[in-house]
């Protein structure tokens, strides 16, 4: 019993912990950490609005994209007066009973002949439905906030255009320079008679 009472005791006398010196150094090196990661979420806030913009931006462009090179892709005829780097005029299959008109055909209908025109100017782009041959009508902006109106370029550069490419460029909400979507279509039907 001695002998166990004596070991207990030889136990006590030993100081075991930290020393304030090493405490203080652990306490600073918690308080930088802290403020490192404490900084990094704030940038990460502040910036959350700029890239929740361009998100926006770059989306709305890439469905405005896919809507052009879709009706490009059903083109017949590219008008060649119209075909200027901000305007494009062809002739193209739409899904609609009447030129300009809404809704869409049955499935096993077959689409009509309209001519769809593309303005652009150094704000938006627009698009107008109408009969063949016909340039005017009701114009419906579908993309606004691009900051030039050089969005269409054509091959061949001689003869009748059979592939358009379209590049819309718009300013980057970060504030360097600025975003560009490109894509091109062929005229599908172009060769076809009906």
């Amino acid at each position: 019993m001695r002998r166990a009472l004596a070991r207990r005791l030889e136990g006590a006398g030993r100081e075991d912990g930290i020393t304030l010196v090493e405490l203080l150094v652990g306490a600073a090196m918690g308080v930088a950490v802290m403020g490192a990661t404490a900084s990094l979420m704030i940038s990460a806030v502040k910036s959350q609005p700029q890239i929740s913009e361009k998100s926006q931006a770059i989306s709305t462009a890439r469905w405005v994209m896919e809507r052009m090179t879709r009706e490009i892709r059903n083109g017949i005829t590219v008008d060649p007066e119209k075909a200027t780097p901000s305007e494009v005029s062809f002739t193209a299959y739409v899904r609609t009973a009447e030129c300009g008109g809404s809704g869409t055909l049955a499935g096993s209908s077959k689409g009509i002949p309209c001519q769809v025109t593309y303005r652009c100017t150094t704000t938006k782009c627009s698009r107008i439905e109408a009969a063949p041959g016909v340039f005017t009508g009701t114009e419906t902006t579908i993309f606004s906030g691009i900051d030039s109106a050089d969005v269409f370029s054509y091959a061949p550069s001689e003869g009748p255009a059979r592939f358009i490419e379209v590049t819309l460029r718009f300013p980057n909400p970060s504030g360097t320079g600025s975003l560009t979507i490109s894509d091109g279509a062929s005229l599908r039907n172009a060769n076809l008679a009906y």
